[in-house]
């Protein structure tokens, strides 16, 4: 896809300027300190060209620490394959690695607790895997693939219901599900409020496992895990929205078990990653 896009195929500038019969090396190189991700890309450029050749460079692999000026692959071919393929791998790279960066900072900010930073389907569109694996990379955790692997219900599924009335609701869509043998992962179900949360925490146990709390302050999520404990419940607590980097170890020492950060993928930008001739 990314190469169709570029026009890779008809690389007029390429074609009209360099030797096709000439063989040159090249590395590509990261220019910041990153976390690796998406090297794997590197197999399915090979196979679009088969006077294209490489390899990754020792000690590079996905989810691994490269210092700035670390060379992640080696590349070997004629000018005419090398810089077709140039700019659409970059670019994948890029948003992988700053994926991954991104997300190990956020997990280290966390370090010292057990709660799991997840990602959110807030992706680049037709990059949702590679950002969810580059997620992976930096040692989050993957929430829900899209619409059919999970249930999430939303304040927009339920707007308008009290809190009991919610609660039902989803009592009643969740065995519906469950009935037509719908293969789940989890049911999660957002709280806006502290009463929509304790509807949810009198449903039975394992109507659903998550419960998403939306925009709660520290001292809100602090007290529902109280309440969680004070129940002696299964259900796991997610804190969400607006979640950054310099809030998140506050966040994660209330006691939820789940944070998820839509930054990790909306806002990882894109790191600077660049192909080098070697001769």
């Amino acid at each position: 896809m990314a190469l169709r896009e570029d026009g890779a195929a008809d690389d007029v500038t390429t074609q009209a300027m360099c030797d096709a019969g000439r063989v040159r090396t090249a590395r590509i190189v990261a220019r910041q300190a990153a976390v690796c991700a998406g090297l794997g890309l590197l197999e399915g450029f090979l196979a679009q060209d088969e006077r294209l050749s490489g390899s990754r460079a020792d000690g590079a692999a996905d989810g691994v620490r490269v210092d700035a000026g670390a060379t992640l692959m080696h590349l070997r071919g004629p000018l005419t394959s090398i810089l077709p393929n140039e700019r659409a791998l970059l670019n994948l790279l890029g948003i992988a690695m700053a994926t991954a960066t991104l997300t190990a900072a956020h997990v280290a900010a966390v370090a010292g607790t057990s709660v799991k930073v997840c990602d959110t389907r807030k992706t680049i569109p037709g990059l949702r895997w590679l950002q969810k694996y580059a997620v992976r990379c930096g040692g989050g955790c993957l929430h829900r693939m899209g619409l059919d692997d999970a249930m999430l219900v939303k304040d927009n599924h339920i707007a308008g219901l009290s809190p009991v009335e919610y609660a039902a609701r989803i009592h009643d869509g969740v065995l519906k599900v469950r009935r037509a043998g719908t293969a789940l992962r989890f049911v999660c179900a957002e709280a806006d409020t502290m009463e929509q949360f304790q509807a949810l925490l009198a449903l039975p146990a394992g109507v659903v496992d998550i419960a998403l709390l939306d925009n709660f302050s520290v001292d809100s999520l602090a007290e529902a895990v109280r309440l969680r404990v004070g129940q002696h419940s299964p259900l796991l607590l997610e804190a969400s929205g607006g979640v950054r980097l310099d809030t998140i170890a506050a966040i994660a020492r209330t006691g939820v078990d789940r944070i998820s950060v839509g930054a990790l993928t909306h806002s990882a930008g894109f790191l600077d990653v660049a192909l080098d001739m070697d001769d």
